[in-house]
């Protein structure tokens, strides 16, 4: 049995504006998940440039040991010890790569090549940096470059005899 509405009064109806609420409701947790999706893709984003960074400095620490090698064994630097150049990078990959590469030879006897001659043997070490440091001249590593985003970093090392 219904009532009979009272005079003066409108009759209601159960839920009203119940769907501007949820439309509301629903348009927060869209842009929610929007926000997230967006900050994931250029997290993502920089761990690739990173990535690729490091590559290129691996390799540019593979180059300056090469290159090393050679200056020890053919070059100029036969008798290295603590020998160091900084070699400029920027022209291969078109970034900021810089290779620091240090050369230390020690000599040792070893046994004999003839009756009373030793035999003198010559162990190179050559030790490459890399980083992408911005100032022109600057070594590697390079503290002051380490402090800001992006900076990478690559150390290889090899020995040598002669």
């Amino acid at each position: 049995m219904t009532r009979p509405p009272t005079p003066g009064r409108t009759p209601t109806r159960p839920g009203h504006g119940l769907g501007a609420v949820s439309v509301i409701v629903v348009l927060v947790a869209l842009t929610a998940l929007s926000a997230a999706v967006l900050r994931l893709g250029q997290q993502t984003r920089s761990v690739t440039q990173q990535d690729v960074l490091g590559s290129r400095a691996s390799l540019a620490a593979r180059t300056g040991i090469e290159w090393g090698l050679y200056q020890a064994l053919k070059g100029s630097w036969t008798a290295c010890s603590s020998a160091s150049q900084t070699l400029n990078m920027a022209a291969l990959d078109g970034g900021e790569l810089r290779v620091t590469v240090s050369c230390d030879m020690r000599s040792y006897n070893e046994g004999e090549s003839a009756p009373g001659v030793p035999r003198v043997v010559r162990l190179y070490t050559v030790d490459a940096v890399a980083c992408n440091s911005s100032g022109a001249g600057v070594a590697c590593p390079d503290a002051t470059a380490a402090t800001r985003s992006g900076y990478v970093e690559r150390r290889r090392q090899a020995q040598a005899e002669n």
